[in-house]
Formats: C-alpha cells, sequence, structure tokens
C-alpha cells in the first residue's frame, strides 16, 4: 500500500541496540511513502520502541505511549521492543495503543498498518522465543556524526537479574561480508565514526563461525571510516589479541566499555557472570599496559539481591582500587522470570539508591582525575551538530568530551584540539589548533 502524504513518528527508549533499529524501521516507513517527522509533531503514525531492562524502563516506556496518544487521539499508535515482547498483553491494555508487536515482528510494520484506521481493540503479534532465529540487520542515522552499527543481537548468558535473553532471543549475527557492507553505507551516508553495538557484540561470529577479531580487522579496511569505536564487550570476550589490535591501530579508537555488575566474586557466582574479579582486573591492567591513555567505561549494579552491606563494600573497595575512568551505575530493579528473585536477601530500596549514589560520586572523582591527567595535551577531536548555537562539543579519540564556541564549519570534522581546563559542566574547555 502507499502512504504517500501520510506522517510518522518515532521514539526509541533504551540502548544504542535499539537506536540503530529505530532507524531501520524508520527507513521500512519511507520505503512505503511516509514523510518521518519529529516526535513532537502530529503524526499519522507513531512508533514507540521500548525498553524493559528495569521497572524504570517500562515506566518510560509507558509514559512516552501515553504522550503519544494525548498528541493525536487519531493516530495508529504501534509499540515494539523489549517491553512488547516480554509483556505484550501488559502494553496492550494502554489505551490508545493498536498494535503490539515482537522482537521478530517489529521489522515488518507496515505490513500491518492497513488503512491507518483506530483498531477496536489493541492488535498483538509477536513470537515464541524459541522461534526467534532471524536477524535484522540495522545502523543509526540522524543529525549525529556517529552511527552505531547492529553486529550481534540476543543472548546466550541467562545472567539471573536480566531478561535480555528472553526478549531477544539467542545470539545470533549476520557474517562479516555482510556487516562491513553496512558500514560502507553508513560511511555513505557521510558518518565519520562508527559504534558496534548489539547484545553481546564479543559473541559475534558465533552463528557464522567466524570471530569478533577477525570482524574489526576487516572494518578496519573501509574506506572513509576514520573512527571504529567497540560498544560494551564482555570482560571474558576481550581478549589480548582484541586489546592489541586497539593499541597499533589508527582506525580503533582507544575507548573500552565493560560491563562488571559487581566488585564481589560472590555477588558474581549469585548473578552467574561468566568471569571474576581476578580476570577483570587482569583485562583492566593489561589495557593500562599497551594503550595507557584508554577511556575505560564500567557498568556496576547496586543492590542486587544477596548483595549484604559488607559485600556491597568489597565491591566499592575493588572498583575504587581500579584504574577505570568511569562508572555507569544501575539500581537494582526485580524482573519477573528472573532467577535473581530466588535469591533470599533482598536489599531496601533505599540502601539501593544510597549505593547507587555512592558509585556515582565514585565515578565522578575518577572522570574527573582522568580529564586532569590529560589537561595540556593535544587530541584530535570530532566535533558534533549541536541545537544551542553558542557552543558545541566533541568528542576525543579516548572519549573526553570537549567544549568550544559554536562553529558551524566544525561540524563533522575531525581537528587538532589543546585540552585546557574542565569547565564547571564537566567538559573540557580547548582550542583549535
Amino acid at each position: 500500500m502507499d502512504y504517500k502524504g501520510k506522517k510518522a513518528a518515532f521514539y526509541t527508549l533504551g540502548c544504542k541496540l535499539n537506536f540503530s533499529e529505530t532507524s531501520t524501521i524508520a527507513a521500512s516507513f519511507k520505503k512505503v511513502g511516509f514523510e518521518p517527522i519529529d516526535f513532537k509533531e502530529k503524526a499519522d503514525v507513531y512508533v514507540i520502541n521500548t525498553c524493559s531492562v528495569t521497572n524504570q524502563g517500562d515506566k518510560a516506556s509507558r509514559n512516552i505511549i501515553r504522550q503519544a496518544v494525548k498528541k493525536n487521539p487519531e493516530a495508529m499508535v504501534i509499540v515494539v521492543g523489549c517491553y512488547s515482547q516480554l509483556k505484550p498483553e501488559e502494553v496492550g491494555h494502554i489505551e490508545g495503543v493498536d498494535l503490539v508487536l515482537g522482537t521478530q515482528e517489529k521489522f515488518h510494520i507496515p505490513a500491518f498498518l492497513g488503512n491507518l484506521e483506530k483498531r477496536e481493540t489493541t492488535e498483538i503479534k509477536t513470537t515464541r522465543l524459541a522461534n526467534i532465529k532471524n536477524y535484522h540487520k540495522a545502523f543509526s542515522w540522524g543529525d549525529r556524526t556517529r552511527s552505531f552499527l547492529k553486529i550481534q543481537d540476543g543472548c546466550d548468558y541467562y545472567c539471573s537479574f536480566c531478561t535480555i535473553p528472553f526478549a531477544r532471543g539467542k545470539s545470533r549475527n549476520d557474517n562479516i561480508q555482510n556487516t562491513v557492507a553496512e558500514a560502507k553505507k553508513a560511511i555513505e551516508k557521510g558518518f565519520k565514526e562508527i559504534i558496534l553495538t548489539g547484545v553481546n557484540i564479543g559473541d559475534f561470529g558465533k552463528s557464522t563461525g567466524e570471530n569478533f577479531l577477525n570482524l574489526l580487522k576487516a572494518l578496519e579496511k573501509v574506506e572513509g571510516l576514520k573512527r571504529l569505536r567497540l560498544g560494551s564487550i564482555e570482560p571474558n570476550l576481550l581478549k589480548n589479541d582484541i586489546i592489541k589490535l586497539v593499541s597499533k591501530s589508527k582506525v580503533i579508537m582507544p575507548h573500552f566499555h565493560l560491563p562488571l555488575q559487581s566488585g564481589s566474586d560472590e555477588v558474581l557466582s549469585l548473578m552467574k557472570r561468566k568471569y571474576s574479579t581476578g580476570l577483570f582486573s587482569q583485562r583492566i591492567k593489561r589495557i593500562r599496559e599497551i594503550v595507557p591513555n584508554a577511556f575505560i567505561g564500567v557498568d556496576i549494579i547496586a543492590g542486587t539481591n544477596g548483595e549484604t552491606e559488607e559485600l556491597f563494600q568489597e565491591s566499592y573497595d575493588f572498583i575504587n582500587s581500579l584504574e577505570i575512568s568511569q562508572l555507569h551505575a544501575f539500581t537494582y530493579s526485580e524482573r519477573s522470570g528472573t532467577q535473581a528473585l530466588k535469591i533470599p536477601w533482598k536489599v531496601e530500596v533505599k540502601d539501593r539508591k544510597r549505593r547507587t549514589q555512592m558509585y556515582i560520586n565514585l565515578s565522578e572523582k575518577k572522570l574527573r582525575a582522568f580529564y586532569e591527567n590529560h589537561l595540556g595535551t593535544s587530541q584530535i577531536a570530532l566535533f558534533e551538530a549541536q541545537k544551542n548555537k553558542e557552543k558545541m562539543v566533541g568528542f576525543t579519540g579516548n572519549y573526553i568530551k570537549v567544549e568550544v564556541p559554536y562553529q558551524e564549519n566544525l561540524v563533522n570534522k575531525l581537528g587538532s584540539v589543546k585540552l585546557n581546563s574542565i569547565l564547571p559542566n564537566g567538559n573540557v574547555a580547548v582550542e583549535i589548533e
């Protein structure tokens, strides 16, 4: 059906993987005639790509759905993403929702649109977890200078606190040749930098008999690609040969993002993680040995079931001892169907929040120290488009956020800058060299 003259608006919650997939979904709408517009505008169709990693993710998704219904009560409202796959009936009971589509179905939305009339009852289309097998390629685009390239989907780890394997299915990927072809498409759209994303990117190759290292080597050779960043990679899958490749590469940026989740071996065991604090510290030490200026971001969860005050302090002290750059701290949230609910020790919500804040304070201290350690140095920064025409920001190769007065000619440009001082907002003031 041709929907020429109709308008569609999209909203993404959650991870970078969701952002890449929303772009692909939006492209499918353009192919059948829709004009994509800002989510704040009145549209004929609203598509909300949801997150369900935490209770807060569910709540945020519901709020955005209700905003869409309020903007245009006559518009078709379609909800996709992890929340839709995990709790389709719950989503379907939100007033004004017309379509709830699961993990497989979200890439074929135009086939469900019909004449765009509001449904009398919500239509729900999902695929059982065991039958989620197809891989759908994706990369993000928009007004940013970086593109999120999906290289992998699903997860086979089944950590006790996590619902993602139930929302996205088993680990799977396309082959290296096709993934490189997607990267080339992103470069053709003008992007200078690509960020690799997925649920478990280090698992790349599991479904094609290839491996993540060889993918990186192939992507390095893509003509026109100036920067390649690794997304979050499991510590047990960050092998020494990958770290060594980053240390020698002119394309792969010195930037690592590792999910630790707890600095206590006892809690890691309860979480059913696949590494110990000993292995994690070895990875950090190896990075610092051969990529000394690397930015190292670390994910941590505060207050998971079984984390006594003593185990939390053990975790905090371990993280404090690591030479990392930043923490991404999350407050533990119970998720139905997870094994963590069977762990007897429950942490009070107020204590979870207090522990999270302690991690946030520690993160701020470590990030400032990392920035201060680079003041006076010259770096190459890539500047981004900004709505604020008074100032603009960019990122160095090792992910230091820099700021300069707005200059249109700098947008999506790489340039040498000298890092001068840390501003009150936490960014680093630089001068163009």
